[in-house]
């Protein structure tokens, strides 16, 4: 009888009480030419569009929380699953929120990137934007998206990576002088004044992301719902070049891919490879754009028929494109 009791205590707690892991595995895919809950995923109002085919997928890893013991066994045996320590995505001493809060500050800089990166590759004139606007911080209320950043303690803004510099001289608590432009108002003078940076309060917070825009004023905007984190800086990146520019990028085919961007085009490396190929794969991509720091583990683990393209810049993957267009075989991570 004590051992019955015993046993059916652990299957009690195996099948109540969380474990202390999470589940990583395939998660959703998006067709960044597309449109998700009604919108379009990307869009250029005021520039001239081009018609797009085929998908450009940018790709994530799920993310399964407060599982038992017993939904954590089940989900390592699958095989298409990996469980790690809660505490690697979730530190003890942040909020769930602020871990929230953390991803969306990542994904809008991603956002910004793509966008900095795709006017960068397609040499257009450009100007500094207020990207994303932290609520509750030190610029609610003085500035709003989509201002355009002139100057800063009287130095012209002319890029992003500028603007950053001139910003890293900032200090918590002392007053900065920005030119601001909203619209068709005139430039005026504005006062923020910065709080320490979350976690780290020596650095100035000003509670705003940065983005390139057109210089004529028309706008660029990426929209994809919850999603979270920076690895679909790339997709964003090509989905913009395809749409802004005559021809169609895939040439009708399925092409998905990950990785992140900067503003100039380097691509760099994420987490969570193989899950990104098994999704990509299941939803009939025909091709995979893999950062090149990603390539040897790909190539370990991608799914049979799956294509693999390496590009370490923009410039890599419309040309990886435009081979696959012309019936070539673009470098892959062999």
């Amino acid at each position: 009888m004590t051992a019955l009791l015993l046993l059916l205590g652990i299957a009690v707690v195996g099948s109540v009480v969380p474990a202390p892991v999470v589940s990583l595995g395939p998660g959703p895919t998006f067709d960044t030419l597309g449109v998700v809950e009604g919108k379009p995923v990307v869009s250029a109002d005021g520039l001239p569009n081009y018609p797009t085919s085929g998908h450009l997928n940018m790709t994530t890893v799920g993310v399964t929380d407060r599982i038992t013991a017993f939904q954590a066994l089940g989900l390592w045996f699958s095989g298409d699953h990996q469980l790690v320590p809660r505490f690697t995505l979730y530190p003890p001493d942040l909020s769930e929120q602020q871990v929230t809060s953390e991803n969306k500050l990542e994904f809008d800089s991603s956002v910004a990137n793509a966008e900095a990166a795709a006017l960068t590759f397609l040499k257009m004139p450009t100007r500094v934007t207020v990207g994303a606007l932290t609520p509750g911080s030190p610029s609610s209320g003085v500035l709003a998206e989509g201002d355009q950043i002139v100057a800063v303690s009287g130095r012209p803004v002319a890029s992003v990576p500028m603007l950053l510099e001139t910003l890293r001289a900032a200090r918590p608590g002392v007053p900065l002088a920005l030119r601001v432009k909203r619209g068709d108002d005139p430039v005026r003078d504005v006062s923020v004044t910065p709080s320490g940076y979350p976690g780290d309060p020596a650095r100035a917070f000003l509670g705003i992301t940065p983005a390139t825009a057109p210089a004529a004023g028309d706008r660029l905007s990426i929209t994809l719902g919850d999603v979270g984190g920076p690895s679909a800086g790339l997709m964003f990146t090509l989905a913009l070049v395809d749409k802004l520019t005559p021809g169609e990028l895939t040439g009708g085919r399925f092409v998905a891919g990950t990785g992140t961007i900067t503003p100039e085009g380097t691509v760099g490396p994420i987490s969570g490879i193989r899950f990104k190929m098994l999704k990509a794969s299941e939803v009939g991509a025909q091709t995979f754009l893999v950062p090149a720091d990603n390539c040897a583990e790909a190539a370990s683990d991608a799914p049979d028929g799956l294509q693999l393209a390496r590009v370490g810049t923009v410039g890599d993957a419309v040309t990886a494109l435009d081979t696959l267009r012309a019936g070539g075989v673009p470098r892959g991570c062999s």
